[in-house]
């Protein structure tokens, strides 16, 4: 054989064994890739016996006692994730692939972060959870600053976010983020829910002054309230927007005497609402006719916790919550009574939003029969849901956003106990409070990162 006969047989070699050794390797490509994908994301417990979950709640600060509302209810779904205690929710969410042996056979720890409701140091707090605690799953906040910074780092770092505590329309509007989920409704709904209550009690032709907490939360509940009430035909005489964390609010309440108003709308949240409450009734503003009407005071985002702090104030007043104690669909009872058996006292809505947070997201990996993020996300976007307090729920696909029944509450005049403090006046239907999501913008961005 000659020399140029050799060189024309290797060359043909070459390119079959070329062309094989591609056609085995690109073809079958995209599924190698995926393979390792799923097993190469952050903080992969691999054959670990446990994983790890980062509570970020505010153990200092203005929203401290929500904080540890919500830390309670976490250390109560872990407990029943693992399989100890009476189940709680875990019979009576459907649907539920849970088997009380933790997820996927690996038993839940977790790790906990003081927020101080800051944003600065709650992203620094779960930063150190994900980096040096090796966190699967952030979840936390009763500061919609602190959800909204936490959501975006957990974005960055491919560990998903269960809100807790977070009302502000932008965490699932423009700041929305693929790995971000809320259960909690928004100042949205809260508008919806409370705008055919107020028309009724207090009719077309009002004034309203409204004192706002500065920053993502009180801007879009402002907002959201403004729309409703302007819608119902009312006048807004100001909007002043007060430090969150101020203690002192008098030297805002004070303007509101003289402004020919006759609602005070204070859109503030914790020990602010308690304060700014207080000081206006303090002010004897509820005792006052101004416009030929009796003076109102509302507060659209309510919690027991607020009203326990708020005291004999609180009585009578409007507002919103998404969950109440006092419920009696079956998943209710089941969480009160189990939070019950465990702490002595019932739980707030901080800490039932927080502990169905728990639950939704170790359902979802059982259901995706993996932890690989993207896998867990798309099992928990567009998932539907009973058995856990008002009624069917979804969590939407496109923006992350949890639609159920919101409550319209009022301060209980005759309270049975120190904690019957909100009296449900109206279940309203999540059909009222549904939107486009296109109308508070955002991307949710990508799958992986």
């Amino acid at each position: 054989m000659t020399d140029k006969k050799i060189s024309e047989l290797s060359r043909r070699g070459f390119i079959k064994v070329g062309a094989g050794a591609m056609a085995a390797t690109s073809i079958p490509m995209f599924f190698v890739k995926d393979a390792w994908a799923a097993n190469d994301f952050r903080n992969n417990p691999g054959n670990a016996g446990s994983v790890k979950f980062g509570f970020n709640v505010p153990q200092t600060g203005a929203y401290a006692d929500e904080g540890a509302d919500e830390l309670r209810a976490y250390k109560l779904a872990v407990k029943h994730i693992n399989g100890e205690g009476d189940g709680g929710m875990m019979n009576t969410m459907k649907p539920l692939n849970l088997k009380g042996n933790g997820i996927l056979g690996k038993k839940v720890e977790y790790v906990t972060g003081d927020t101080q409701t800051k944003s600065d140091a709650a992203h620094a707090s779960a930063k150190r959870m994900i980096e040096k605690d090796g966190v699967l799953m952030v979840t936390g906040g009763s500061s919609s600053g602190v959800a909204v910074a936490v959501q975006g780092l957990c974005q960055e770092m491919g560990i998903i976010f269960m809100a807790g505590l977070t009302h502000s329309n932008d965490t699932t509007g423009k700041d929305k983020r693929r790995y971000g989920f809320r259960h909690f409704f928004n100042a949205y709904m809260s508008g919806a829910a409370l705008g055919p209550v107020l028309k009724k009690e207090m009719g077309t032709e009002r004034k309203a002054y409204h004192l706002t907490a500065d920053y993502t939360w009180g801007w879009t509940q402002e907002e959201s309230i403004k729309n409703t009430t302007e819608g119902l035909g009312w006048k807004t005489t100001a909007t002043v927007r007060t430090p969150v964390g101020a203690g002192d609010f008098s030297q805002y309440i004070t303007p509101v005497l003289n402004s020919g108003a006759d609602v005070l709308i204070l859109n503030h949240y914790g020990k602010d609402m308690t304060n700014s409450l207080t000081q206006a009734i303090q002010f004897s503003l509820r005792d006052k006719q101004v416009n030929g009407k009796t003076f109102e005071i509302i507060v659209p985002l309510f919690s027991r916790l607020m009203a326990q702090g708020a005291g004999e104030n609180i009585k009578g007043i409007l507002g919103t919550t998404n969950w109440n104690w006092a419920l009696q669909d079956e998943g209710s009872k089941a969480f009160v009574k189990s939070f019950g058996q465990e702490y002595g006292f019932p739980p707030s809505m901080a800490a039932h939003t927080t502990y169905v947070q728990a639950l939704l997201y170790a359902n979802a990996c059982e259901n995706a029969g993996t932890f690989y993020p993207p896998e867990v996300i798309k099992q928990l976007e567009g998932f539907k849901f009973d058995g856990m307090g008002n009624g069917a729920t979804e969590y939407r696909a496109e923006d992350h956003q949890c639609f159920k029944d919101v409550l319209v509450v009022r301060g209980n005049e005759n309270p049975s106990s120190q904690f019957d403090l909100l009296k449900v006046e109206q279940i309203v239907p999540r059909s009222q409070v549904e939107y486009d999501t296109k109308i508070f913008g955002g991307e949710l961005g990508p799958y992986e990162v």
